[in-house]
């Protein structure tokens, strides 16, 4: 989780674009003044209360979160200054996007439980029926769209961080991924996690 915010950081100070949900926080932390950081943990503690109607259960991963990313994210940007020169943004841009891939895997790995947009995600999933790619595609797209509106970054970041992130993903799943109890095989078999935790 610290290093989902440390990545998260990194694409703010690479300044050309960031994830889907950084958009939106970066947005709304232009409208209220408050740090990115601290509205990441609003927004993922008001996600977590939607959680409540459509019935699905938090973990220790789901709850820490809400808290833990946004508080690294605040401390990585009061360290790392903004880039200067298209080099230094772009050598940021990827370091985030891989340092981000690289927590997706162990905290899927961990199975302490989704992150609060995750969880809505497939609550949603379970509650419509509809795909998980069409509940993620419409979900994310609502929120680069409202992000973006409120002034959110959306740049050549994002849509890499988009091309990007699944086969990262699946990358450092494998390498991160723990067997079963009982000794055996670890939790990912052909490519595709099974009974895979989602981030965020």
């Amino acid at each position: 989780m610290v290093l989902y915010g440390v990545s998260a950081a990194l694409l703010v100070r690479g300044g050309l674009g960031l994830e889907p949900w950084g958009v939106l926080h970066q947005g709304l932390s232009e409208r209220t003044g408050l740090t990115i950081g601290v509205v990441s943990i609003v927004v993922g503690a008001a996600v977590l209360l939607l959680w409540i109607p459509i019935r699905q259960r938090p973990g220790l991963g789901t709850v820490s979160n809400v808290f833990v990313v946004g508080i690294a994210m605040d401390g990585t940007l009061a360290l790392v200054p903004d880039a200067r020169g298209l080099a230094l943004r772009i050598t940021l841009m990827v370091a985030g996007i891989v340092l981000n891939g690289v927590a997706t895997g162990l905290y899927i790995a961990a199975r302490f439980g989704p992150g609060p947009r995750d969880g809505l995600m497939t609550g949603l999933h379970r509650l419509t029926g509809r795909s998980i790619r069409l509940v993620r595609t419409g979900i994310e797209v609502a929120v680069v769209a409202t992000g973006f509106v409120l002034g959110g970054s959306v740049g050549v970041g994002t849509i890499a961080y988009a091309l990007a992130i699944g086969p990262l993903a699946q990358l450092f799943l494998r390498l991160f991924a723990v067997p079963d109890q009982g000794g055996g095989s670890p939790v990912v078999t052909g490519g595709t996690p099974k009974r895979a935790i989602l981030r965020r």
